[in-house]
């Protein structure tokens, strides 16, 4: 009987609000003028590479911190330096390997491979060259999250303002001073205010994010700067008795 009585011309159930509001969104989009759609293009475009940072980052500092982790407890268990040399290069995406890396090529072309170093200076000086370098490499294209998140809402503001002399423009042509006349333009303005605020809030809140964990990579790289130094200092007490062709050693878990 229901079926029959609305093949026959019925009336049809109501659409739901989200159907309702998805189809004056879509409507607005549709009459939207040129401006307010240049501006949508931009925040569009502004997105999309917000995403590609944060996505890329997200990886990168997953396989920073797992193979950090690895590298350092290696680091503690061996007794060589040449050994953790050979671990070192498995583990390119760690700040602290690439730290290591670059001291232990100091201390080879200072010692010629074994021994104790003659200077610590320059293994200081490398170590702080290499974190440096590191920490700015991790840093890379961040500087886009906080030029995206800070400027976006702007943008969207522009294309409302802009919106809204169009609205009144017309408003002033039609010469009809009602709140209906005016109301379809300026709403249709402010979905570039949301568009801007859509795109801004993920890029603020990913660029907080990783400028902390940039910290603690930081911090992490610091201590580890000292600990390698430490041990680097340590080789003349306790290889003083080792031969002079063995293999060069590692201060914390050095044995004879």
């Amino acid at each position: 009987m229901l079926l029959a009585f609305q093949a026959d011309g019925g009336v049809p159930p109501a659409a739901g609000p989200a159907a309702q509001g998805a189809g004056a969104l879509m409507e607005m989009m549709s009459n939207i003028g040129g401006i307010a759609l240049a501006v949508l293009v931009l925040l569009l475009i502004a997105s999309l590479y917000s995403w590609t940072v944060i996505l890329s980052k997200m990886s990168i500092f997953g396989r920073a911190t797992r193979e950090s982790r690895n590298f350092i407890n290696a680091f503690r268990r061996a007794t060589r330096l040449n050994e953790v040399a050979s671990i070192a290069d498995n583990y390119k995406n760690s700040p602290l390997a690439q730290v290591y890396l670059d001291v232990y090529e100091t201390y080879k072309r200072q010692t010629g491979g074994s021994g104790p170093p003659r200077s610590i200076t320059p293994l200081e000086r490398s170590a702080q060259t290499a974190s440096s370098e590191a920490i700015t490499a991790l840093e890379r294209r961040l500087i886009w999250l906080a030029t995206i998140a800070a400027t976006s809402p702007f943008v969207g503001l522009f294309g409302t303002v802009m919106g809204v002399v169009d609205a009144f423009h017309g408003l002033g042509t039609a010469g009809a001073a009602t709140l209906r006349a005016v109301a379809p333009g300026i709403s249709e303005a402010l979905i570039t205010t949301a568009a801007g605020l859509f795109v801004a809030v993920p890029a603020v809140v990913a660029y907080n994010q990783f400028a902390a964990r940039i910290r603690v990579f930081a911090s992490a790289t610091d201590d580890f700067c000292r600990e390698l130094l430490n041990s680097l200092e340590e080789i003349p007490a306790r290889g003083s008795a080792a031969p002079r062709d063995e293999p060069q050693e590692v201060a914390r878990g050095f044995h004879d």
